[in-house]
């Protein structure tokens, strides 16, 4: 059918019909076969003979069924269609019947909707919905501009095509040769007209090679109308009119046939196409032109070449320019997340062995060696960014899937290899973040000699799996996985596909064989879960830097979630225990060897999963796994040689320093889920909880942990469907009393609450262990803790009532209450000296003591606002002699000056006034004194001063007793000195006042001058002296003269 030459066009190969003489131009073949009506006849026994040929050529044995059988001709042209290239068909034999083209060429279009799912948009629906490196999920629509979480299913280009062909939207669909075309109606929307799309496709053994549209769609993917042409022809081929090669139909025209067909195409396009028709005549009419010296024509409808490459179409430009775009915006408008998507479009087109995984991968590589902020960030000798160098780690472990496909060939990884160097050549390439090399030093010489006979070697040469920027653990692992992975429904159909497009499937593992040089019982399975394992309990040292210690945490957690997918059966058990052994045993090799380097990376959240996974088969390994575990070195400090025997007793072998571990409070975290997941599964078993606990205040150094695990303990040992449980309450106190003793001296914002929930697991507890915390107070709380919140709790009746106490065990408890009150208020007299008196009421002895101790401080720790509370309590208590001799200890320590009229001392110097006028002259007369020296504001001195003259002094005392008297005089003493101070402190105030006075003021002014007035005419030469302080105010702010007229106009 076709010889081919050089090919001036790339995209078509050139064709032309061997075996035939001149006499085929007047329809007759060479050999005498007569053509008819155009079609190409062969009878047969020919046909049959190609058909076997092929299925010969190529091993096959037809794959009969026991109802409608397929027929041998459509077995050997399916299977000619996927592998072979037409070209090869034709060279293979010399002659092929028509039927025979016709099944190949109906063989050869894309049979499965997957493919044209997976380049039609992000989203396939056919794979699981993963979250990508950058938390991104593969589930949105292509282009630069779209959402990425919410985008509306039926957008995505697939969807819009299954719609337009389902709406009967595609039309006039025409197969000639290997290429396809139609028409597809846009419907109108809302804002845009109808509109007629013309879709052309090529195909290449199941493939399809190349895709137009006149929609003009710029983008990675095919867009919706080439989807509805394509889906048109996999779901109706029968519906699709199918024509051989256009070669072959002109080689069954004569010589007027042949000029009739070009004169009416030349006539239908004329517009288009007659400069061209015109230049390619002249071209064949000249005997020296290029088209002369060729063999043959090219025909776009004839299929491949043996020389073309097999691959599905992709617009390399259209990825280049999107890479580009998504780079330019800096992280910004979600582009890390779009970017991500194109990472996970490579990984499924890896998945399925599709060539154009690399291609793609290599057209975002060189986008990304383009990135000018590589330039900018070498010569600033900055770092990139945390998201950027996410998107690094992505393509580094992309390219380590592809170098290490098995199934590529060795010259592509030649190829490949060759061009990383490369690229790795160039400057600005970034290098891998991290410790990965040779960081772990010799700990030979840092051991006890005790150790080194057990096995103990040193560390060399070891690099961290988990959290390396190429991932190999993890690639590993899901190579192996995904060799054993179980859809739970298989895909019966193409249309069963479409239907489950965008649902994530569920899944299950089974043990498939592996190859036969692996050991006898072996699975990909089994392999996938040793492998996790070993590299999840590797020793390997924390690396520098912010990101590479997320990033080692992230690899860990993530792997364990893959993990925790797959149902342990005895076999994996197995595993379970043969690694949890030997990591215990590993020595310098594992995290959990008895011995580690302080910078290791802890294995805590690990260790939480392999104890839960070996709890219900082997408890007791579990709980030595998790134990050993527990450690945290980097926060230990140097300690001598212990007790081997014990897994937590453990060498220190680096001095002590305070880690550059960004990650820290995360992995302290997950230290605390290790010993609260022991915990949960210890209920019940006294020894178990007594080795837990002791590993929790051997290893955890966060004393907001131990609280919280003090919190779990407790939850879990007063859960309401049974007893509480009096060993875990215990183990509950015992940590609560070490959080009491870490955080006594140190700020705590959680200090109180974790007070209060101490006493209420104490009473949980029974009377014992509120006795021994108060016996104790002096190592667990302050003063204040104690008196305020510890001892006032215990004394409360709720706690009489919830504890059921008989009179002995309430007194009993009292007694120690007292006690500590008192010994709170002989070291903190100024916070616990009210406390202690309220808690000793009822005990004579105690109480008296308790105020001995108040008048002890009262001279010299004490302030006047605790020593004015505790009087108000004397008093409300009915010792108002006491009161008083407070009050008038704290009139010594207070001061008050001549501006502080709204001081908060005010209320209590008029209580104390008031107290000492009720007790009788006496009381007053010695307090008087101690208010003048002590009060400097006027307005105060005149209130008391008032107060004092309105009735006699004992006349109404307190508790309604009534004493009979005179008012006292104000020319004698006690408050004629309280009347001058007062008068004095008008005065010295006024002239202060004066000094600094603005004319808004002088109203205000004006009225303290009234105040002033009354004070002085309450002496009995009060009017001479007021009028004597006017005039000096005249005379000496005589400048004032606003201010001095508002005076003048006022007092004359």
């Amino acid at each position: 059918m076709a010889e081919r030459g050089q090919l001036p066009f790339p995209s078509k190969r050139l064709c032309c019909r061997p075996g035939y003489g001149l006499a085929c131009r007047l329809g007759q073949r060479v050999g005498g076969t007569e053509l008819g009506s155009g079609a190409l006849c062969a009878g047969p026994s020919s046909a049959a003979a190609t058909v076997a040929a092929a299925a010969a050529a190529l091993g096959l044995l037809p794959l009969g069924k026991t109802q409608s059988p397929e027929s041998l001709l459509d077995i050997a042209a399916r299977k000619v269609a996927e592998k072979w290239p037409f070209q090869q068909v034709e060279e293979r034999f010399e002659r092929i019947p028509e039927p025979v083209q016709r099944r190949i060429v109906y063989w050869s279009f894309p049979r499965s909707e997957r493919e044209i799912c997976m380049y039609s948009s992000f989203n396939t629906g056919a794979e699981d919905l993963a979250t990508a490196p950058g938390g991104a999920v593969a589930g949105t629509a292509p282009g630069g501009g779209a959402d990425t979480a919410a985008v509306d299913e039926n957008r995505l280009p697939f969807r819009r095509g299954i719609a337009l062909l389902d709406g009967g939207c595609v039309d006039n669909v025409l197969q000639v040769g290997f290429h396809l075309s139609g028409t597809v109606t846009d419907p109108a929307m809302q804002s845009e007209p109808e509109t007629l799309c013309n879709v052309a496709i090529s195909f290449d053994r199941c493939k399809i090679t190349s895709v137009t549209c006149s929609c003009g769609n710029k983008d990675i993917f095919y867009c919706a109308h080439v989807v509805a042409l394509s889906l048109y022809r996999i779901r109706k081929p029968d519906q699709v009119k199918l024509h051989l090669p256009i070669s072959e139909t002109l080689f069954q025209m004569n010589r007027d046939q042949l000029q009739k067909f070009v004169q009416y195409l030349i006539t239908v396009h004329h517009t288009e196409v007659l400069p061209t028709a015109q230049k390619l005549a002249d071209e064949i009419l000249s005997q020296n032109s290029e088209i002369n010296q060729v063999h043959g024509a090219p025909d776009p409808t004839a299929g491949a070449s043996i020389d073309d490459e097999n691959c599905w179409h992709l617009d390399e430009e259209q990825v280049q320019e999107q890479v580009k775009l998504f780079l330019s915006q800096g992280g910004y408008h979600g582009s890390g997340k779009q970017l991500n998507l194109l990472f996970a479009k490579v990984r499924e087109m890896l998945k399925m062995r599709d060539s154009n995984g690399a291609r793609m991968l290599t057209l975002i590589t060189e986008q990304f060696m383009a990135d000018p902020r590589l330039s900018l960030w070498t010569q600033q000798g900055t770092a990139m960014t945390d998201k950027y160098r996410q998107l690094w780690d992505e393509l580094g472990a992309l390219w380590m899937c592809i170098v290490l496909n098995p199934h590529c060939k060795l010259e592509q990884k030649v190829s490949w290899l060759k061009q990383l160097k490369k690229w790795n050549g160039v400057d600005v390439c970034p290098c891998e973040d991290g410790n990965h090399g040779n960081e772990l030093p010799n700990l030979t010489n840092a051991l006890p000699q005790e150790l080194l006979h057990k096995g103990v070697t040193s560390i060399t040469n070891l690099e961290g799996w988990v959290g390396h920027p190429l991932d190999p653990i993890g690639t590993l692992f899901s190579s192996l996985i995904e060799a054993c992975r179980v859809d739970d429904e298989n895909f019966h159909g193409f249309s069963d596909f479409t239907e489950n497009m965008g649902q994530c499937k569920s899944l299950e593992y089974q043990h498939l064989p592996a190859h036969k040089f692996l050991e006898e019982g072996e699975s990909y399975l089994t392999l996938a879960v040793e492998v996790a394992l070993i590299g999840l309990g590797q020793q390997r040292i924390m690396p520098d830097g912010l990101y590479a210690q997320e990033k080692v945490c992230r690899n860990e957690e993530q792997l364990i979630s893959k993990l925790q997918e797959i149902e342990l059966d005895d076999t994996l058990v197995k595993i379970f225990r043969k690694q949890a052994v030997f990591l215990l045993e590993a020595g310098p090799y594992s995290g959990l060897g008895e011995i580690i380097h302080r910078e290791s990376v802890p294995m805590h959240t690990f260790a939480k999963y392999l104890f839960t996974s070996l709890l219900p088969h082997d408890a007791e390994l579990a709980y030595k796994t998790a134990l050993r575990a527990m450690r945290l070195r980097v926060l230990e400090s140097t300690t001598p040689l212990g007790d081997m025997s014990r897994p937590h007793h453990i060498v220190s072998v680096v001095p002590n320093r305070y880690p550059r571990w960004f990650t820290l409070s995360h992995i302290e975290s997950q230290q605390c889920e290790l010993a609260s997941t022991m915990l949960t599964a210890a209920k019940g078993d006294v020894q178990r909880l007594e080795t837990v606990l002791e590993s929790i205040q051997k290893n955890i150094h966060s004393s907001s942990h131990i609280f919280k695990l003090a919190q779990d303990a407790f939850k879990i040992a007063t859960l309401m469907d049974n007893l509480p449980d009096i060993t875990l309450l215990k183990v509950s106190l015992e940590l609560g009393l070490q959080v009491m003793r870490m955080t006594l001296s140190t700020l705590n914002w959680r200090r109180r609450e974790m007070v209060r929930w101490l006493v209420t697991c104490a009473t949980e507890i029974g009377v014992y262990a509120l006795d021994s915390i108060m016996q104790n107070w002096f190592t667990l709380f302050t003063p204040t803790e104690a008196t305020s919140i510890v001892a006032t709790t215990v004394m409360s009746n709720s706690t009489i009532v919830r504890l059921h106490l008989d009179c002995h065990q309430q007194e009993k408890l009292a007694g120690s209450a007292r006690t500590l009150a008192l010994q709170c208020a002989m070291k903190d007299p100024q916070n616990c000296a009210l406390s202690a008196l309220t808690l000793c009421e009822k005990d004579h002895i105690a109480f008296e003591t308790a105020y001995q101790i108040v008048l002890d401080a009262a001279t010299t720790s004490m302030s006047y606002s605790q020593l004015f509370t505790i009087a108000r309590y004397m008093e409300h208590r009915g010792y108002p002699m006491r009161a008083y001799k407070l009050a008038t200890l704290a009139m010594t320590h207070l001061n008050l000056s001549y501006n502080q009229d709204t001081h908060p001392a005010i209320n209590d110097v008029l209580w104390a006034c008031v107290l000492s006028h009720s007790l009788g002259k006496n009381e007053l007369a010695v307090i008087i004194p101690l208010v003048v020296k002590s009060v400097k504001c006027a307005t105060v001195l005149s209130d008391i001063l008032r107060r004092c003259t309105l009735t006699t002094p004992g006349m109404v005392g307190l508790h309604g007793r009534r004493n009979s008297g005179k008012l006292m005089s104000l020319d004698k003493a006690p408050l004629r000195q309280l009347l001058d101070a007062t008068i004095g402190a008008y005065i010295n105030t006024t002239h202060s006042r004066l000094t600094h006075i603005s004319p808004r003021h002088y109203s205000e002014f004006i009225e303290f001058l009234s105040k002033a007035r009354e004070t002085f005419l309450m002496a009995h030469d009060g009017h001479m002296q007021f009028s004597q302080f006017i005039d000096n105010l005249k005379q000496i702010y005589k400048g004032k003269k606003k201010l001095m007229m508002l005076v003048r106009e006022r007092f004359g």
